[in-house]
């Protein structure tokens, strides 16, 4: 039986041991540094979290509750934009597949970007413009092997294209000529190709049509379970984690305030904003399907 854990304002949880987790963070705390006229930003503080071989957990977060800065940091994808403002930890350990992030050099996010599969909240709009599908799911191939076989990627990304329920003769199509929704697929199929054990998904229905948000979410639940790999999915949406997560840890103000299974977290909240999801939650289930889950 999973152990609830809630925090209240400026509360703390115990960390287990990090052995053996994908990803283990303790006390980690992520800050932007001055850039130009904007002030140094703490954005998470004291985040504490182990993710287990094979479990999904959801991080739901309003915006600005520093979830996508997470997300980012453990995925290392701060490391590879030396054109922007990019977060730093300065306090607190993570450890993701055994790397160390804190002080993480580009050499070894390199290596760990081979390793876990990111989907970014703007992984559609990424796409290479001119290049086309096949092109696209398969780059990340030819940059770890520049000598893998032409003929075995094209098999290769052909299998990651039909397992993200594209037809195939999508493969010679770009970005443009795809909606919302396949483009998601398209990015979901680049950062599965590697065949990752851990993959990091920040907000994986944003731009995405609403006709077929859930089936972007259980598509990535279904290739998740016959994969068995461990995920992080990031959302400010309930609902999506709802359908996904085994776990799932809020934040707010970057701070997580509450950690456990949906029905661990929802059903007794303590912090104002859990409070605010429980009965946000609650309101939109039907009375009778409530009545059959108390009877």
């Amino acid at each position: 039986m999973a152990i609830r854990r809630e925090l209240g304002e400026g509360g703390d949880v115990t960390h287990g041991a990090a052995h053996g987790y994908p990803i283990s963070a303790s006390d980690l705390t992520i800050e932007y540094p001055p850039h130009g006229a904007s002030p140094a930003f703490v954005a998470v503080r004291g985040f504490t979290l182990d993710v287990a071989p094979g479990e999904v957990v959801g991080l739901l977060g309003a915006a600005g509750s520093g979830k996508s800065t997470v997300a980012n940091v453990l995925a290392g994808d701060h490391l590879h934009d030396a054109h922007r403002a990019s977060p730093v930890i300065t306090g607190g350990e993570a450890t993701v597949l055994g790397y160390r992030m804190r002080g993480l050099g580009r050499r070894k996010a390199v290596e760990l970007a081979f390793d876990v599969g990111h989907l970014a909240q703007d992984g559609a709009s990424r796409l290479t413009p001119d290049r086309t599908v096949a092109e696209i799911v398969g780059e990340p191939v030819l940059l770890r092997d520049q000598r893998y076989s032409r003929r075995a990627l094209t098999a290769k990304v052909a299998a990651m294209v039909d397992a993200v329920r594209l037809p195939l003769d999508m493969m010679p199509k770009v970005p443009y000529e795809l909606s919302s929704g396949q483009r998601q697929r398209v990015a979901l199929a680049r950062s599965l190709i590697l065949e990752p054990t851990l993959l990091i998904a920040d907000d994986p229905t944003a731009g995405i049509d609403v006709t077929v948000r859930d089936a972007v979410v259980d598509l990535i639940g279904e290739i998740q379970r016959e994969r068995a790999f461990s995920a992080l999915v990031v959302s400010h949406d309930l609902a999506v984690l709802d359908r996904i997560a085994d776990r799932i840890a809020v934040l707010d103000h970057g701070e997580m305030v509450a950690l456990g299974t949906l029905e661990e977290v929802l059903d007794d909240p303590i912090h104002p904003y859990v409070k605010r999801l429980s009965e946000a939650y609650f309101r939109d289930i039907p009375e009778e399907l409530l009545d059959d889950a108390n009877a």
